[in-house]
């Protein structure tokens, strides 16, 4: 479904990136708008597929997780089953946080998150236990600088 995106709804999108727990007054008086039509561009959006899941942000480090991973992976397996099994293999896996196919020299990026380096290791040796890669390199972040999921809304 295609649904054309007006000011008001990049501004009513732009609220909700910024705080979704906002109560939908605070967003309609953010907007200059009134609560029904809000709620009604707000259903517009959702049913369009625009907005998506809600959800909550946890600080990974406060929870204990403070190693963060970004995995490169090379495959000499392009068959469709091998695909299968891996892309199977990274959604039961819950310390994969993204997932990339790239082009180029690397053909898999994944951001991973994990208590510490022993943990990794665990996660390593599970994925390579149950799919075949030719080669994999592990950079530890050693500072996240930047990390958002807003998008740059301006027209």
């Amino acid at each position: 479904m295609s649904v054309r995106i007006d000011e008001v709804d990049r501004k009513i999108l732009a609220e909700l990136q910024r705080d979704a727990s906002q109560s939908l007054d605070d967003i309609a008086k953010a907007v200059g708008s009134s609560k029904t039509p809000v709620w009604n561009r707000i259903r517009k959006l959702r049913d369009a597929g625009v907005v998506g899941q809600q959800t909550v942000v946890l600080d990974a480090e406060a929870l204990g997780f403070e190693a963060c991973f970004f995995v490169l992976i090379r495959t000499s397996e392009h068959e469709a089953d091998w695909q299968a099994k891996f892309l199977r293999a990274l959604q039961e896996r819950p310390e994969v946080q993204e997932a990339h196919r790239l082009a180029g020299d690397i053909d898999y990026i994944l951001k991973v998150r994990v208590k510490n380096a022993r943990a990794y290791d665990a996660f390593y040796q599970a994925l390579i236990s149950e799919v075949r890669v030719h080669n994999v390199t592990a950079l530890l972040s050693m500072e996240e600088i930047k990390s958002t999921t807003m998008l740059p809304l301006e027209t």
